[in-house]
């Protein structure tokens, strides 16, 4: 059963929403018969919008969903979208999806080439991860190539301090990682334990909370709630890391002022188009490759590289070279097959386009005395 939407009074703005101008400037082309609302929960063709009278149900409009060329341009968790009231009942009908500030998406997965958009319209995104079995510096700098291609800021969130022997050992290689993004750490279920993290909430601005399965998102949404809204699992014996346990993204409304997006744990995280993103994440890495006698050495076999002479000197770690190459080489099949099945795509299009045109001329031909 899907959770309740937190209910927004009708004296509320829209503003505590996240409105801005820019929106209102979208907005204004729109028909007046429509009303601008944001996205909480999205079902496929059914989403739970929150808007400055409450929160009401909506379906997708026949020509939205025709018109829709890809399955990303559809409605997403904190979308804001038009929305044309029924007044006879609390339900709505979405026409329009309003220009995207930022995404954060990946490849979906399972899939050969699609992009799954995760949550849209984000300012700050807290990435949790815990100092238990979950810590990874390599799955760590991987969503920092997702982030900082969604265009949000990053805010790094080391949870379970209580459970680690070397919680400032880890805060230390994090930094040394990305020096220019704020590190908490905490351990959420003690007393005032997300206190740090209230810093980086304001009214509307919004925070959508990204990490592996069971590293105390809920929990943190929790405490940050002072109520016990989203569900929670304990922590397995064999492992010590938690259980899985949002089942899907919701837009939350904090008493507060701000806004909360929780999200389903990754089991994995594909990029989908960071070639930018990676440069911003390695930047270490791009000033090195600046002595590199090639301009497209690939910090491999070249000789005379300046990335490989500082992991040798030990000013760079191999596995965070390791890991960019990884990602290089990740983003480069990608795009390799997008650009292929866009090739297969533009074929189709020209064969279906070419028999249309011959069976025109055969008809127009046949017709003729």
């Amino acid at each position: 059963m899907t959770a309740p939407v937190d209910r927004v009074s009708p004296s509320s703005s829209l503003e505590a929403l996240g409105w801005n101008e820019d929106l209102a400037r979208h907005f204004a082309a729109e028909t007046t018969e429509c009303r601008p609302a944001r996205v909480a929960v999205a079902h496929n063709y059914l989403f739970q919008l929150l808007g400055a009278s409450g929160a009401l149900m909506a379906e997708v409009s026949g020509r939205l969903r025709h018109q829709t060329a890809t399955q990303d341009a559809m409605p997403v968790v904190g979308d804001w979208v038009s929305a044309r009231i029924h007044s006879d009942e609390e339900k709505a009908t979405i026409e329009t999806v309003l220009p995207r500030r930022t995404s954060f998406s990946r490849k979906a997965a399972g899939e050969a080439t699609r992009r799954q958009l995760v949550a849209a319209n984000i300012d700050v995104i807290f990435l949790v991860c815990g100092l238990d079995g979950d810590f990874n510096l390599r799955r760590i700098e991987r969503y920092l190539v997702a982030i900082a291609d969604s265009g949000a800021r990053a805010v790094i969130v080391l949870n379970k301090a209580d459970m680690s022997s070397e919680p400032d050992r880890a805060r230390a290689e994090v930094a040394a990682m990305t020096p220019a993004s704020p590190i908490h750490v905490i351990s959420c279920l003690e007393e005032g334990g997300v206190e740090p993290l209230t810093e980086h909430l304001a009214l509307g601005r919004t925070i959508a909370l990204l990490g592996s399965s069971g590293v105390g998102k809920s929990t943190i949404i929790n405490r940050m709630l002072g109520t016990e809204r989203q569900r929670t699992g304990g922590v397995r014996r064999r492992d010590r890391r938690g259980r899985h346990t949002t089942t899907q993204r919701e837009l939350i409304v904090l008493p507060t002022g701000g806004l909360l997006i929780d999200t389903p744990g990754m089991r994995e995280l594909q990029l989908w188009d960071a070639d930018v993103a990676t440069d911003d994440a390695f930047d270490d890495i791009e000033a090195l490759a600046a002595g590199c006698r090639f301009r497209d050495c690939r910090h491999d076999q070249e000789p005379h590289c300046a990335v490989r002479g500082a992991v040798k000197a030990g000013t760079l770690p191999a596995a965070r070279l390791a890991n960019y190459r990884t990602l290089t080489r990740e983003a480069n099949e990608l795009r390799r097959r997008r650009e292929e099945l866009a090739r297969q795509d533009e074929q189709r299009r020209t064969r279906s386009a070419y028999r249309s045109m011959r069976t025109m001329r055969h008809k127009r031909l046949g017709s003729e005395p």
